[in-house]
């Protein structure tokens, strides 16, 4: 099922690009005839999974509501070079303006679906499931959580506040177990997770039951003793994620360890942009 997108979490993105590219006026789009129409049709460049598809018609609505956006494929499709993804059609100038906050938002959306869905891949088999982290551009979370899940993938915690993540500075100012206990007695409605970089700290994490233990930086052969000892609490058992230098090479390594969520970083820090591009292909001003 294609994950819903949200217009209002997406609004301040798209205003900031919008406001950052066109300034106070377009001043090239300006020079043309206000009665210019024109038919563009964004095409795909490359191979590759498209997610932002609702955030072109918010661009362009953005500039006037005069612009019609006929999107040509579904959400989430894997194309081929040559794909033909939406025809704009409307005043030229209006296109014009659009065109490169389009692009640039569905370029990088797209790059996340697309290597995300290389990783999901890379775990099918597997009861592993691939998620992401918060190491994403400043401003673009939203966005670039969308296009994990459009990928396939699963989304982490959005932010500080909605998950408590006990992480290796906070063990070192507060330890383990007194963290867990504390996060259960002031934020009860929230999940715990606990980073643990050794066995000695898994074993403490396991007893003091948060809902997930993070496997920081551990070899496959310690998550799978992990897994195996979590496994003799039965159904209460925390689940297991692994994170930390999981490459696309060590996933499916990983994934066979037994742990249930592996994080990875790199599906919004270090994806490529997917190569797009806005041609015009009709218009009354030739």
């Amino acid at each position: 099922m294609t994950p819903r997108f949200n217009p209002t979490s997406a609004a301040p993105i798209i205003e900031l690009a919008l406001r950052e590219d066109i300034g106070k006026i377009d001043v090239t789009s300006a020079l043309l005839s206000p009665h210019s129409y024109s038919v563009a049709e964004i095409i795909a460049r490359e191979e590759g999974v498209i997610a932002g598809l609702p955030v072109i018609k918010e661009v362009f609505r953005r500039i006037t509501k005069k612009i019609t956006v006929d999107i040509k494929i579904k959400e989430g499709a894997k194309v081929k070079k040559g794909c033909r993804i939406a025809l704009i059609k409307g005043a030229t100038g209006s296109i014009l303006t659009g065109e490169r906050t389009a692009l640039n938002i569905l370029s990088i959306m797209s790059g996340i679906a697309t290597i995300t869905s290389q990783y999901v891949s890379a775990v099918k088999g597997t009861s592993a499931k691939v998620y992401d982290t918060r190491k994403t551009v400043p401003g673009f979370r939203y966005l670039s959580k969308y296009a994990v899940k459009i990928g396939g993938g699963q989304n982490h915690r959005m932010g500080l506040y909605d998950m408590v993540l006990i992480k290796d500075n906070h063990i070192a100012a507060s330890g383990i177990t007194s963290a867990i206990k504390e996060a259960r007695r002031r934020f009860s409605k929230l999940p715990v997770m606990v980073e643990t970089e050794n066995w000695k700290q898994f074993l403490e994490a396991l007893n003091a039951k948060p809902d997930f233990i993070l496997l920081d930086n551990m070899s496959p052969a310690e998550m799978k003793q992990a897994a195996a000892e979590a496994k003799k609490l039965g159904k209460k058992r925390p689940l297991l994620e692994a994170s930390g230098g999981i490459t696309i090479k060590s996933l499916r390594e990983v994934a066979k360890s037994g742990v249930d969520r592996i994080s990875v970083g790199a599906i919004t820090h270090s994806y490529k942009n997917m190569d797009l591009a806005m041609e015009i292909v009709s218009s009354n001003g030739r």
